[in-house]
């Protein structure tokens, strides 16, 4: 059975960041090390039309290793999209869901042999509600915000997370895993 993770990258006050600055050789390669453990990807259409970069990314000479590798993996990917205003995918082993389908996510985790990632707060706040998250993979990058687009979103209870696992970057970013108190192991 596929374990599936929100992962997002935030700001300290819970925003949607920029991490840019912060991606150097050891917080890419964690990153990369990451996504290897993904099998399916799931996206809403906003965030699909952003990661679709990957699916035509050319590797450039001299250019970052860590690029070529992440573009190697993300092709990888069983993709999934859920949108009802995309019209059609551009990538490889890609699937449109016109809704949100409860049943049809845990059909997915259940006959799924790697993890599965949903990215986006719109979507994931969907999945959330579901109850089908059972982990937050959260990159923290050392800014303060003050406003922004909110990583959760429309939380209808307060979430009670179990750190499991956490990793402190040399550039200041830190990489932490949550489960949910009543799924933590």
């Amino acid at each position: 059975m596929g374990k599936l993770t929100y992962g997002m990258i935030m700001s300290l006050d819970g925003f949607l960041a920029d991490a840019s600055a912060y991606f150097d050789d050891e917080v890419l390669g964690f990153i990369n090390d990451e996504a290897r453990t993904y099998g399916t990807e799931i996206y809403g259409r906003r965030m699909y039309e952003e990661m679709v970069y990957w699916e035509t990314y050319e590797p450039k000479s001299g250019g970052n290793g860590f690029a070529d590798e992440f573009s190697r993996i993300w092709k990888g990917f069983d993709k999934l999209v859920i949108s009802s205003t995309l019209e059609r995918t551009s990538s490889e082993k890609t699937r449109l869901l016109r809704a949100f389908e409860p049943e049809e996510i845990r059909r997915l985790k259940a006959e799924s042999t790697g993890h599965i990632s949903v990215t986006g707060p719109t979507l994931a706040a969907q999945f959330i509600k579901a109850g089908l998250i059972d982990e937050y993979a959260l990159y923290a990058v050392p800014v303060v915000l003050g406003a922004g687009k909110p990583v959760f979103r429309d939380l209808e209870a307060q979430l009670d997370l179990e750190l499991i696992e956490e990793h402190k970057f040399a550039s200041g970013m830190a990489f932490l895993r949550y489960a949910p108190r009543n799924k933590a192991k």
